[in-house]
């Protein structure tokens, strides 16, 4: 009976998890799967409990056709919002890495000047949202533009760049993604083995031929495998297209929020949803084969100790480089800062006077966007620990992949296609929660739970499994052991993807836009609109309070890391 009991209470807690992935991620992808063919929205819950729903939605499906997808290559005007995002993720992620190989090689290789501070700054593009960098770019670039005037009072005409523009994007992009890459390639470069560099240099080689036959293939792998996480994170970026995306310029992401909350337009928005997921199952099946079989081993038993490069002629430039790439995301930050204590900002290089009234209003008028955004991000923490923890428990002492796997889905799924597949799945009774806080934060927690997963399995993986079989033999049932003994002991791990977690919901674009109702419009949502409205002053003083957030909560999240070691 003790056994029967033990086994019971963890087997329900593991189904009641399948009964979440499968009620909030599986039912609202297949659905949106489902309306590509019948152009209108099946209501999937109500068809297993209702005959004449049932009836209905069969009648429905007998009514599918393949014209959806067929106009995506017949409609030019979906076909180039395809070819036009597949391009964009193209030349960002090239982009980003030619822009990332000297900063690597210089802070893992070199002691170039001001290596610390140049390191410290590329955390800045990690904090910001995209749409407050793409606001950025237009308080800079824009026909109003500090940096507009500058350019014309030398001379120029027109705009020195158009953020406007397929440039504009891929620009900021580039310049706010750069860190995504930047660290695994500057963590490739540091394991790389110096020996064999050294035997390169022994038998003649200049210092550019070892790095070009020798330094930069043992990168090669982290190349790859960051050029496909750029291209997803671009392709799936909505927070930049949507600021400055203009009409005459379609992107998929932009296209598919167009058509669920501008024309309701089901089939169009689930077939440009589908696509969206299909690009990224590829992209993220592409860097698995790349990398499946290949053998880069070079760290062995013995490492030599790295030899920073102290040659001036090389750490001087790659000193330069780099502090320029990084001072870009500070300039617009710090435009958007000097944006909200302006009193007035036209086409001049600085404000006409200053104030803090606009912190006054957000503080007086705003203030519930922050409560908000406070509240949602909790709730769609606390719904992550809990499953996090007993997903972490199934993977690894229970071999589970299927659980795994269902954590993974996720990190491939777009927000912007993951928002409409849980608006058209919702939608409808008998569970008609599209409009309501609570898919509004399982949205928020199913998009961030492989963060809290990976955090969590890793702490689960460095505590022995007797610590929880003493508990067992003592007579707690596996639960027990689990809550009181394993729980306590993965509090780091916790901690950790905690903030994580927080922190990315907090800065949440795509979901928010899309998903959140007016009574609980987080602080994302409220930028946007106040961008839209053309309340750029109320928009940069609560840009600048999200980012003090984020850097806060970051800055946490650091401490409980550094302490956990």
């Amino acid at each position: 009976m003790k056994k029967h009991r033990k086994f019971s209470n963890m087997t329900a807690i593991k189904w009641l998890i399948y009964a979440f992935f499968l009620l909030f991620l599986i039912l609202p992808l297949l659905a949106v799967f489902l309306v590509s063919f019948t152009n209108e929205p099946i209501n999937l819950f109500g068809s297993f409990i209702s005959t004449e729903t049932l009836r209905t939605s069969l009648e429905q499906f007998q009514n599918a056709t393949l014209e959806n997808f067929k106009s995506i290559f017949s409609n030019g005007h979906y076909f180039a919002g395809l070819k036009n995002s597949i391009i964009l993720s193209f030349i960002v992620s090239v982009a980003v890495i030619l822009l990332c190989v000297p900063i690597a090689y210089g802070i893992a290789r070199t002691n170039m000047p001001w290596k610390k501070t140049i390191s410290a700054l590329c955390t800045i593009p990690l904090v910001v949202p995209t749409f407050i960098s793409a606001y950025a770019f237009i308080i800079m670039f824009g026909r109003s533009g500090w940096v507009t005037y500058i350019y014309q009072a030398l001379g120029g005409e027109g705009l020195f760049i158009n953020p406007y523009s397929m440039m504009g994007i891929a620009i900021v992009q580039i310049f706010f993604f750069f860190p995504y890459a930047l660290w695994p390639m500057v963590a490739a470069f540091k394991i790389s083995d110096a020996s064999l560099e050294e035997a390169s240099r022994n038998m003649g080689a200049k210092g550019w031929l070892t790095f070009q036959t020798v330094t930069f293939p043992l990168v090669i792998p982290g190349m790859l495998s960051t050029l496909m996480v750029i291209f997803a994170v671009s392709f799936s970026d909505f927070g930049t297209p949507i600021i400055l995306a203009p009409t005459d310029l379609n992107l998929i992401v932009v296209d598919a929020y167009r058509e669920i909350a501008g024309f309701f337009n089901w089939g169009g928005a689930a077939i440009l949803t589908v696509i969206m997921i299909a690009v990224a199952a590829v992209v993220y099946w592409l860097q698995n084969f790349f990398l499946k079989g290949k053998n880069y081993d070079t760290v062995s038993g013995k490492p030599k100790q790295i030899k920073l490069n102290k040659n001036k002629r090389v750490t001087i430039p790659l000193s330069i480089f780099s502090g320029f790439v990084v001072f870009v995301p500070l300039l617009a930050m710090i435009t958007v800062f000097l944006q909200s204590i302006a009193t007035t900002w036209g086409k001049d290089p600085l404000p006409t006077g200053y104030t803090l009234d606009h912190y006054k209003t957000i503080f007086s008028s705003s203030l519930g966007n922050i409560q908000n955004s406070l509240i949602l991000a909790t709730g769609a923490l606390l719904i992550s620990v809990l499953i996090a923890v007993f997903v972490s428990y199934f993977v690894v002492r229970q071999k589970s992949t299927s659980l795994d796997f269902m954590t993974t889905i996720p990190l491939i799924v777009p927000g912007i296609a993951f928002g409409v597949a849980l608006i058209q799945t919702f939608n409808v009774a008998p569970l008609q929660l599209t409009g309501t806080a609570f898919i509004l934060i399982v949205a928020y927690a199913i998009r961030r739970l492989p963060y809290m997963v990976r955090s969590t399995v890793g702490t689960m993986k460095s505590i022995k499994k007797d610590i929880e079989e003493a508990a067992v033999n003592l007579g707690a049932s596996t639960f027990t052991s689990a809550v009181t003994i394993l729980g306590p002991l993965m509090l780091p791990g916790i901690a950790a993807g905690s903030i994580l977690v927080f922190v990315t919901v907090i800065k949440e674009t795509s979901i928010s836009i899309l998903m959140a109702p007016a009574e609980w419009a987080p602080m994302s949502l409220a930028i946007f609109q106040n961008v839209l409205r053309a309340e750029y002053y109320s928009a940069a003083a609560m840009s600048i309070i999200l980012v003090l957030m984020v850097v806060t909560l970051q800055m946490i999240a650091n401490k409980i890391s550094s302490s956990g070691k």
